[in-house]
């Protein structure tokens, strides 16, 4: 087998944990290497650099994006791809509403009663504004909160609540 490279491009520091910890073990028998880039406050010509040298070395790539505030994936990826000339449409993942969504899908029902959290059992409209919101006093910031529940996160019960990360989950046999 041939030496595969995947590159995951994320936004922010909660992207990178989540990929981190979540998703980069799952690719670990598809790919000999997989690195996480942080792409937020990249200068434009240093990343375009980088992508074309991924390009050119024929690694694979992912490009993760929140919907935030735009009305469907399609207007978000063609948005996208306005601003990165050289990016596959199909290589672009758009989180649905935000990373914080993700997070929150794969917690059970046993943690969500432990920590008290009320969401209800779909995360697809959760904003990084709302999960602040529901964060218990326990902890001491968001960064403690996100850290803890990712060591109860379950794919399969996110892939039940959330249905862009069961999309990304499905599309790339996670």
């Amino acid at each position: 087998m041939a030496f595969k490279r995947l590159f995951i491009w994320v936004e922010g520091d909660d992207d990178m944990r989540f990929f981190d910890r979540i998703i980069k073990p799952r690719f670990g028998s598809q790919y000999n290497c997989v690195e996480i880039i942080r792409y937020a406050n990249m200068p434009k010509k240093k990343f375009n650099q980088f992508m074309d040298s991924i390009i050119a070395m024929k690694a694979d790539y992912l490009y993760i994006k929140d919907i935030n505030a735009c009305p469907c994936i399609t207007t978000k990826k063609l948005k996208i791809k306005e601003q990165i000339d050289c990016i596959d449409a199909n290589r672009i993942i758009i989180t649905i509403k935000e990373i914080e969504s993700w997070y929150l899908s794969g917690i059970s029902d046993y943690y969500m009663q432990k920590f008290r959290l009320r969401y209800g059992q779909c995360t697809d409209n959760i904003t990084k504004e709302q999960c602040l919101k529901i964060i218990p006093r326990r902890f001491n910031s968001k960064l403690d909160f996100m850290l803890e529940i990712l060591k109860y996160f379950s794919i399969d019960i996110a892939k039940t609540r959330n249905r862009s990360f069961r999309y990304f989950v499905e599309k790339w046999d996670l």
